[in-house]
């Protein structure tokens, strides 16, 4: 009972993260990252990876797969890894890994979109312009991050103190 009440607060994190992924939002305003942050600081081994991925992984396949996913993917890995870097819940830590993977989500992804498309000629210059270009959906990313880092990690925070088995109670 104790393992399925330690649950319940993961899995509504996760359940939200894939449900806001999944409704109309601005361009780059996701959960995934600040997932990924919090599965790394929360989790140990490989379920601190499998958790965004897999939260990434089931909205593909309602929004689709595309060309630069292994990017996208490696980049939730990499900030999974600096969530469990994350060793004080300080609000100062989690926005310096917050922003800090929203810079390398950036530099990965928009790597992959010029590696992997035609938009931009694949030279330095067409790199640079491919950065240029991503710079609104960047704002977008960072915002995001910040909001869905601290939801996750203050909401997770908040959940575990519920006691559920007291609510029940009440309702009963």
């Amino acid at each position: 009972m104790k393992k399925i009440k330690k649950l319940i607060p993961y899995t509504i994190i996760i359940l939200l993260a894939v449900i806001a992924r999944l409704i109309p939002h601005v361009p780059n305003f996701a959960p995934i990252g600040g997932l990924a942050l919090f599965s790394g600081s929360n989790f140990k081994n490989k379920i601190a990876l499998l958790i965004p991925l897999s939260a990434m992984f089931i909205s593909d396949i309602f929004l689709g797969f595309h060309s630069t996913i292994p990017y996208v993917y490696v980049s939730f890995i990499i900030i999974a890894l600096i969530g469990g870097l994350i060793k004080n819940n300080k609000w100062q830590s989690l926005a310096l890994a917050s922003v800090t993977s929203s810079i390398l989500f950036f530099i990965i992804t928009n790597f992959g979109v010029w590696a992997t498309g035609s938009m931009y000629v694949k030279n330095l210059n067409g790199l640079m312009q491919s950065y240029v270009m991503g710079l609104p959906f960047f704002r977008n990313t960072l915002i995001s991050d910040l909001f869905y880092s601290f939801t996750f990690f203050y909401g997770y925070r908040f959940l575990s103190n519920i006691n559920f088995s007291k609510l029940r109670k009440l309702h009963s």
